[in-house]
């Protein structure tokens, strides 16, 4: 097999550009050996993590023809998981932590972020090249419009930097949109002083009427919002106001 043909329905744009490619692989530092690439399709990142001989590479593809293209083109790539990353349990598949890296396909990688989330404390640091304006969100600051769910619940247990951005001219298929190369690295908070549970609640409420104020959002969890938050609307709180406005809500006895 020479030529994987890419797929609509998967998402798949095949990244072309080899320089881009060595600079992809080149932003992932060396903090634990193990690393997964997700979605690899024909190597264009795998290639270059195999030239790293610290780095123990490991690939989860659900795209059964890149599956045969990888086994047949590196034969030094041991471990090869026909999965979808989404509902396989890839992290029991490590002793320790692990980084990730890849292209990610642009209609799951958000959800690819929210397991980033789940495993944080497995995941020292990703390095994932998305849509840019998906990118430009995860990144964006307080007081942005453009700021929101991701954005905070990433931003509390990790440091993001937008890295480059990648036009359109470099993939098979060009996608529609800009691509951007994004690097989370773990922070230090093990745990947030307050409810973690429910301040994925109080953000995931506040941000999902936006243009409303905190009052009228977040009727539903507290009745007496505290006064100095009652009138903002979710934009205007960085990661620390929304910790804190959870702890307040947690004292007044909100869900």
């Amino acid at each position: 097999m020479s030529y994987v043909r890419p797929k609509k329905n998967l998402g798949q744009h095949f990244l072309t550009d080899q320089n881009i490619a060595r600079k992809i692989v080149d932003s992932l530092g060396a903090s634990v050996p193990d690393v997964l690439e997700i979605g690899p399709g024909m190597g264009v990142l795998t290639q270059y993590l195999l030239q790293r001989p610290e780095l123990n590479v490991h690939v989860v593809e659900i795209d059964t023809e890149s599956v045969e293209y990888l086994k047949q083109n590196y034969p030094t790539l041991k471990h090869i998981w026909g999965e979808d990353f989404l509902k396989a349990d890839i992290v029991d598949r490590f002793s320790g932590k692990f980084t990730i890296i890849g292209n990610f396909p642009y209609n799951i990688s958000s959800q690819i972020f929210f397991r980033v989330l789940q495993y944080r404390n497995r995941i020292p640091e990703t390095v994932g090249m998305i849509q840019k304006e998906v990118a430009e969100r995860i990144a964006a600051p307080h007081g942005s419009k453009i700021y929101g769910i991701l954005s905070v619940l990433l931003q509390a247990f990790f440091d993001i930097e937008y890295l480059f951005t990648v036009s359109e001219g470099v993939f098979n298929p060009p996608p529609k949109v800009k691509s951007a190369v994004v690097r989370l690295k773990r922070n230090k908070v093990e745990h947030l002083p307050c409810n973690e549970q429910l301040f994925v609640k109080v953000v995931k409420a506040a941000f999902n009427l936006r243009r409303k104020m905190l009052r009228n959002s977040l009727k539903d969890i507290c009745t007496q919002l505290p006064e100095e938050y009652a009138m903002k609307r979710p934009e205007q709180l960085s990661v620390d106001a929304f910790i804190d406005l959870t702890c307040k809500i947690e004292e007044i006895g909100g869900e």
